[in-house]
C-alpha cells in the first residue's frame, strides 16, 4: 500500500508511487507518493488559506501544538527510528538519537519560545526634521513571513525537517514540506504526529516525488513567500534563481568542505576522534564534516598514521548490528559517485592510505572509510564535496599558510582548529571564512547560529536565529 500525500489536513491518494529502498539490504521499505504539479499547487493553496487564522493564533497555543507533537514523537521513538534506519541506513544509535530524538527535541525547543527571542527593542528618535514637533516613537516587531516551502535533505529525515517546520510554525507561518525523494516516509510520520497534536488543516502539508517538477512547483508557486532549503549548492543556486524572480525570502543551507586545521601542538587523540566522525557519522554524508584536513608538517605523518589506524578499526556493515559504526551510503548511484572521487584522487596523485575499495558485503551500498594523503589544495578531492566517508589530508608549514589554504575554497560552512595554544586557536578561528568554527571539537551548540559563507548558503538558523529567519521585521511609528 502506497503512502498518501498530506494536503490541507487530508491524506490524499497520489497519481503515482515509487519504491523507497533500504540502502543496507537493497529491499523495498515502502511505497512513496509521487505528487502531481496540481497536487503541489493544492498544497500551497491550502497553506495560504490556513496562514491567516494560524498567524493570528496566540503564540502559546501554537507552542502547545508543538509540545504535544514532541510528546507523540517521543512516545513512538522506536518504530519511527526503525523506519528512519530502513530509509537512510543509519546505525541504531544515530536513528534513535540524532534523527528521531533530535527531531522531537526541536519541536520541544520551539514550544518553549520566549517573547524576548523575537522582540526588538523600541527605538525613539530624539528629533525629527520638524524639530521637537517631529519626534516620533518607533517600534520594530517581528511578523511571520507567510507560506514557507521546506525542501529537506536525505541524510536526516527527522532533525532537518523539524529544524525548519518547528520554528516556522512557532512564528505563525504555514508550511509545505517537500522531503528528499530517497527517504520521505519519515516526514509523513512527522505530519501524522502534528495532525494528532492538533495542528489545524492546511498549516502543515507534505508532498513528495522523484520528479524535479515537484520541487519546482513548490518553489515557484505564487502562494509561497519563502523557501527554506537544505541540499547541494547546485540545486540551491537553481532555487535562488526562481526565488529571485518573485523576491521570495530564502534560507539556504548548502554544501560544505570543512577544513580541519591541525597544528603541531594539537592533542592528536582529540583531532583524530573529531576528524574520524567523517568516516562514521552518516557515513560521511553530512555537510559539516571535517573532510579537508590541513596538518602542520611537524604532526603530519603522525596524524595520517593515526587517522588510518582509526579508520581501520571502524566496523562497516549492517547498521542494525550493535557493533556497526559505519553503515551504507544512501544509494547505489551515490556509492558510485563516492568511489569515482577516490579513483580521481589516485589519478590526481593522492596516496590512498586506507580504504578505497568496496567492502566484501553481499548486499547494501557500502563504502570503506578512505584516507587520502599527500593531497594538494587544487585537487578536486580537496575542493569538491564528496559527501561520503573520505578524508583528504594536506600538509602546511606556517600558520598563515594554513589559514590561506583553509580559506581557499568555494565553501565556508564549518571549519575546525586543533591547537594546544587556545589563544592561537581562537585567533585562527577569527581568520577563517566560515559560518562556524569548532575549536578543539566537532561538537555543535544548537543555540548558536548555523549557516555558511560563500557557496555554503544564505542566512542563519537554529536557536533564536531560526525564529528570526522565519520572520519579517515591521516598523510601527506614532507621534511622540
Amino acid at each position: 500500500m502506497s503512502q498518501r500525500l498530506f494536503v490541507g489536513g487530508e491524506w490524499v491518494e497520489p497519481e503515482d508511487c515509487y519504491a523507497v529502498v533500504d540502502p543496507a539490504t537493497e529491499e523495498t521499505v515502502g511505497w512513496a507518493p509521487e505528487a502531481s504539479q496540481d497536487q503541489v499547487h493544492a498544497a500551497c493553496a491550502a497553506a495560504r488559506e490556513a496562514f491567516g487564522p494560524w498567524s493570528r493564533t496566540p503564540a502559546e497555543e501554537r507552542a502547545a501544538v508543538l509540545a504535544r507533537a514532541a510528546d507523540i514523537i517521543r512516545s513512538r521513538l522506536v518504530p519511527y527510528a526503525e523506519l528512519a534506519q530502513a530509509e537512510t541506513g543509519a546505525t541504531t544509535g544515530t536513528a534513535r538519537g540524532m534523527q528521531v530524538g533530535v527531531g522531537a527535541a526541536r519541536f520541544r525547543r520551539y514550544a518553549r519560545v520566549e517573547p524576548a527571542e523575537w522582540a526588538i527593542p523600541p527605538q525613539i528618535n530624539e528629533a525629527g526634521p520638524m524639530g521637537k514637533a517631529g519626534v516620533m516613537g518607533a517600534l520594530a516587531v517581528r511578523q511571520p513571513v507567510g507560506v514557507v516551502t521546506c525542501i529537506t535533505s536525505y541524510n536526516n529525515p527527522w532533525a532537518n525537517p523539524a529544524g525548519k517546520v518547528a520554528p516556522a510554525l512557532a512564528m505563525g507561518n504555514t508550511v509545505v514540506v517537500k522531503p528528499a525523494p530517497q527517504d520521505p516516509l519519515s516526514v509523513y510520520r512527522m505530519a501524522e504526529a502534528l495532525a494528532e497534536a492538533g495542528v489545524p488543516r492546511g498549516v502543515v502539508n507534505v508532498v513528495s516525488g522523484r520528479s524535479v517538477e515537484v520541487g519546482e512547483a513548490a518553489v515557484a508557486s505564487g502562494d509561497v513567500d519563502m523557501v527554506s532549503f537544505t541540499g547541494s549548492t547546485a540545486v540551491g543556486q537553481r532555487i535562488a534563481e526562481v526565488c529571485g524572480r518573485s523576491m521570495k525570502r530564502q534560507l539556504m543551507e548548502l554544501g560544505g568542505k570543512g577544513a580541519a586545521v591541525v597544528f603541531d601542538d594539537a592533542d592528536l587523540g582529540s583531532a583524530v576522534s573529531g576528524i574520524g566522525t567523517t568516516f562514521s557519522f552518516y557515513s560521511g554524508q553530512i555537510c559539516t564534516a571535517p573532510t579537508r584536513v590541513l596538518a602542520q608538517r611537524g604532526v603530519y605523518d603522525r596524524l595520517v598514521e593515526q587517522l588510518a589506524a582509526h579508520a581501520g578499526r571502524l566496523k562497516v556493515g549492517d547498521p542494525r548490528a550493535p557493533s556497526t559504526v559505519v553503515g551504507p551510503v544512501i544509494s547505489a548511484e551515490h556509492r558510485e559517485r563516492v568511489e569515482s572521487y577516490v579513483e580521481l584522487g589516485r589519478k590526481e596523485g593522492a596516496v590512498v592510505v586506507t580504504g578505497g575499495e568496496r567492502p566484501a558485503l553481499d548486499r547494501g551500498f557500502y563504502v570503506a572509510p578512505t584516507l587520502l594523503a599527500d593531497c594538494t589544495n587544487d585537487m578536486r578531492v580537496a575542493r569538491e564535496e564528496i559527501f561520503g566517508p573520505v578524508v583528504a589530508v594536506i600538509p602546511f608549514d606556517e600558520e598563515d599558510e594554513g589559514v590561506a589554504l583553509a580559506n581557499d575554497s568555494d565553501y565556508g560552512l564549518i571549519d575546525y582548529v586543533w591547537s594546544g595554544d587556545v589563544a592561537r586557536a581562537f585567533r585562527v578561528a577569527r581568520r577563517l571564512r566560515a559560518g562556524g568554527v569548532g575549536v578543539n571539537t566537532v561538537g555543535r551548540n544548537m543555540e548558536a547560529p548555523f549557516g555558511g559563507f560563500r557557496k555554503s548558503g544564505v542566512g542563519r538558523d537554529v536557536g533564536s536565529y531560526a525564529l528570526h529567519a522565519y520572520s519579517e521585521v515591521q516598523a510601527i511609528v506614532w507621534p511622540g
